[in-house]
């Protein structure tokens, strides 16, 4: 996702004015309490230590500006310094009664006009290094020759799908993309749905299967619901395939990390309910073919979004 031209811009044009401003609270320092007409601060070199640490964001900000996605974390220092600086004379002013109103206006070149630009350029490195990620693990995934779980043919002729037949029998038809859904309330659940069906048109030749944890009963009116009526559907609630293609329960990292907080907002669309199955199961996706994984992702996360289509490329 290349980098829009008004990041750099909005960075610069940032850097510039930090520095102009910490070098006027270095260099003028009584200025700024004079135009307030406040009493000048005894110890005013902490006043041109503030204007240092300005300054050097602005250098900071500039340096920033070429890559946006690589150079995030200048961003969301700067940006968190935009909203505790608000805070702070929030508490000043109202609360303790410390500064005369006429300080906030300082807050609103110095902050409130950058919350914007700088929360939609912390959103496009998020987004740019989501996708890096999942591309990684995508080619790294192709690279590999998955290992065949024990029994696998058997575990699949005793796996009977909403088909009528076993998903075994499936396989030998053609090949299978076979998704493993956490349970119905989760937003990735409901997102993973929602991209089967978009991509559905491009996976002609490979069947989708889709394993819950609940009844099919209960499954199938949320395949329905994102169009997939005609996908397979396997109710696993005692997880025995799961546990078969050794798919793991999260830890708190996987399930409540920063990366799953993110990637929740920016799935939250697409809604949430109740618990149905088990909270903890992490997701997968595989390509069966003739008894045999061709293919096999197994989620590193909560948030994990599989390439469906480039997984079922190459089987």
């Amino acid at each position: 996702m290349p980098q829009p031209r008004w990041m750099t811009l909005c960075l610069r044009l940032a850097g510039i004015y930090n520095i102009l401003w910490g070098a006027w609270a270095v260099l003028l320092p009584n200025t700024f309490w004079d135009w307030l007409g406040m009493e000048r601060p005894n110890y005013i070199f902490l006043w041109q230590c503030v204007g240092m640490i300005v300054g050097v964001y602005g250098v900071g900000y500039w340096v920033a500006a070429r890559d946006v996605a690589r150079h995030w974390p200048i961003v969301l220092v700067g940006f968190l310094g935009k909203i505790f600086g608000p805070i702070g004379f929030i508490d000043a002013h109202f609360i303790r009664d410390l500064v005369p109103l006429k300080f906030g206006v300082t807050l609103l070149t110095n902050d409130l006009i950058w919350w914007i630009p700088f929360a939609l350029m912390l959103r496009h490195a998020f987004l740019v290094n989501t996708r890096s990620d999942d591309n990684n693990r995508m080619r790294g995934v192709l690279a590999e020759t998955p290992s065949q779980p024990a029994n696998l043919r058997t575990t699949l002729a005793n796996t009977p799908t909403s088909d009528g037949v076993s998903l075994l029998a499936l396989s030998e038809t053609s090949p299978v993309l076979v998704v493993f859904l956490r349970h119905f309330g989760c937003t990735f659940c409901r997102e993973a749905l929602a991209d089967l069906a978009a991509k559905k048109s491009q996976l002609a030749g490979v069947r989708i299967a889709i394993v819950h944890m609940v009844s099919d009963e209960q499954a199938q009116p949320n395949t329905a619901k994102y169009n997939l009526a005609d996908a397979a559907r396997i109710s696993d609630p005692q997880k025995n395939l799961y546990n078969a293609f050794e798919l793991a329960r999260g830890k708190f990292s996987q399930l409540f990390g920063p990366r799953v907080f993110l990637r929740g907002l920016q799935a939250w669309r697409h809604g949430v309910g109740t618990l149905q199955g088990d909270g903890f199961q992490l997701g997968g996706a595989f390509i069966i073919h003739k008894g045999q994984i061709i293919r096999a992702y197994r989620n590193h996360d909560a948030a994990d979004r599989p390439d469906y289509c480039q997984l079922a490329a190459t089987s």
